[in-house]
C-alpha cells in the first residue's frame, strides 16, 4: 500500500459526463442560491453546528472547480476538440484573480476553467506551477466584487484533535463540505514529482476525487492546507486525507505569481540513484556531476568520476549538513527546501574513508516553468 495522489480512478473517470452534467445542473442551482439571502441559521443548534454552518457561508464563496480539458484532433474531420480530462478544486488567493489547486488537477491540461461559487465560469491561464509541492496557480479574469479570497492562516501552532472543515467538488458535485479533525501533524508524502513534502496534515475528514486542490480550513474560516491526496486502495475516501500546510504555500504561491516557478536553495550537483548507491554498500548522498561555477564547484566539492570497464571511482559522498544526518537524496532534499539561496551551511563529507567539513553558500535553483 501506498501514498496515491487522488486522481479519479477508471469508474470515476466514465462516469465524468454524468458529473459534469451534475455540475450544469449544480451551477444554476449555485447561481440561485447566491441571487437571495441565506435563509436563517435554525435555533436550537449546537454551537459547533452553528459554526460550520457560518464557516461555510463565508468560506465557500472562494472555493472554486476546476476543469481540465485536453484538446484532441479528430483524425477524420482534423478538427480540434476540446475533451474534459479531469476536474478538480481550487481557491481564490486574492482580488487579482489568481486561483490556487494542485499540480496533479492540471498536468497534461492544454486548456482549463474555473467556475466560481455562483455559478460564472471563466477560462483560465497557467501562472505557474510547482510539482515538488504538488500546488499551481491559475488566472481567471473575473470581476473583483465576484473574486472574495479565503484568509490564509496559521500551520506553524496546530493540533492533533483541531476541528477541521475541507471545502471541494468531489465527482463533479460543487460545493461541498465535510468535517473532521486533525489526525496527526508532520507528516510527509510523495508528491508527483517524486520529491517529499514536509510537515503535510492528516485529517479524517472526508476527501474525495475531485476534492483535492480545495481549501482545508480550521473553525475560524482560515486557510490551514491545501487537500492534497488520500490514503486508500479503492481511490475513494478511507478516512485518511493529507494536506499540504499553509506555512508552504504561503512560500510557494507568491514566488509563482512572481516568476512562474519557485527559486529553491540548491548545491549545483547531480546525485547518483539512491537504490545505485545501496548496492555499492554507501550510505549517504554520492556525487555524480558538479555544475561548473556552481555552489559546490566554488566550494572544492569533488565528483565521482569514470575509470574504465563501467567501474567508477566515487568522490565526494554528502553524509550531513549542519550537524544534520544525510542518508538518502530525501534527506539531502528535506534539508535544502528549509533553507533560502544565499544561505551558507556545512557540509559533511567523505571521501576514501575520512571525513572532512565544508562551507558552502547555496546557490539558486528555479523550478520549471509550466509548459503544456
Amino acid at each position: 500500500m501506498r501514498n496515491e495522489p487522488a486522481f479519479p480512478p477508471p469508474r470515476v473517470a466514465r462516469t465524468l459526463g454524468l458529473a459534469l452534467g451534475a455540475l450544469l445542473v449544480a451551477g444554476q442551482a449555485a447561481t440561485d442560491q447566491t441571487s437571495r439571502s441565506e435563509p436563517p441559521i435554525p435555533s436550537g443548534l449546537l454551537e459547533d453546528e452553528r459554526n460550520t454552518i457560518e464557516v461555510f457561508r463565508r468560506s465557500s464563496r472562494a472555493v472554486a472547480f476546476i476543469t481540465n480539458i485536453a484538446l484532441q484532433r479528430d483524425i477524420f474531420s482534423l478538427n480540434v476538440e476540446e475533451i474534459p480530462q479531469g476536474t478538480g478544486s481550487g481557491f481564490l488567493w486574492d482580488r487579482d484573480g489568481h486561483v490556487v489547486t494542485n499540480f496533479h488537477v492540471i498536468e497534461g491540461g492544454n486548456a482549463f476553467s474555473v467556475t466560481l461559487a455562483d455559478g460564472s465560469r471563466y477560462d483560465a491561464e497557467v501562472v505557474g506551477a510547482e510539482p515538488e509541492k504538488d500546488l499551481a496557480v491559475l488566472r481567471i479574469q473575473a470581476p473583483r466584487a465576484s473574486l472574495v479570497p479565503i484568509e490564509p492562516g496559521d500551520s506553524e501552532h496546530l493540533v492533533v484533535g483541531q476541528k477541521v472543515l475541507p471545502i471541494g467538488n468531489p465527482f463533479g458535485l460543487d460545493q461541498t463540505l465535510t468535517t473532521g479533525v486533525i489526525s496527526a501533524l508532520g507528516r510527509e508524502i510523495r508528491s508527483v514529482a517524486g520529491t517529499i513534502i514536509q510537515d503535510v496534515i492528516q485529517t479524517d475528514a472526508s476527501i474525495n476525487p475531485g476534492n483535492t486542490g480545495g481549501p482545508l480550513l480550521d473553525s475560524s474560516g482560515r486557510l490551514i492546507g491545501v487537500n492534497t491526496m488520500i490514503y486508500s486502495t479503492s481511490g475513494s475516501s478511507a478516512g485518511v486525507g493529507f494536506a499540504v500546510p499553509v506555512a508552504t504555500v504561503k512560500r510557494v504561491v507568491p514566488q509563482l505569481i512572481a516568476h512562474g516557478a519557485v527559486r529553491r536553495a540548491a548545491l549545483g550537483i547531480t546525485a547518483f540513484p539512491d537504490n545505485l548507491v545501496r548496492r555499492w554498500g554507501v550510505s549517504g548522498v554520492a556525487i555524480q556531476r558538479i555544475e561548473p561555477r556552481g555552489a559546490a564547484a566554488r566550494a572544492g566539492l569533488k565528483a565521482a568520476r569514470a575509470v574504465g570497464w563501467g567501474r567508477v571511482e566515487l568522490g565526494d559522498i554528502i553524509v550531513g549538513i549542519d550537524g544534520k544526518k544525510v542518508e538518502s537524496f530525501d534527506d539531502l532534499y528535506a534539508i535544502l527546501d528549509r533553507h533560502e539561496p544565499g544561505d551558507r551551511v556545512t557540509l559533511r563529507l567523505r571521501r576514501d574513508d575520512r571525513e572532512r567539513e565544508v562551507k558552502v553558500v547555496l546557490q539558486v535553483e528555479e523550478s520549471q516553468h509550466w509548459s503544456n
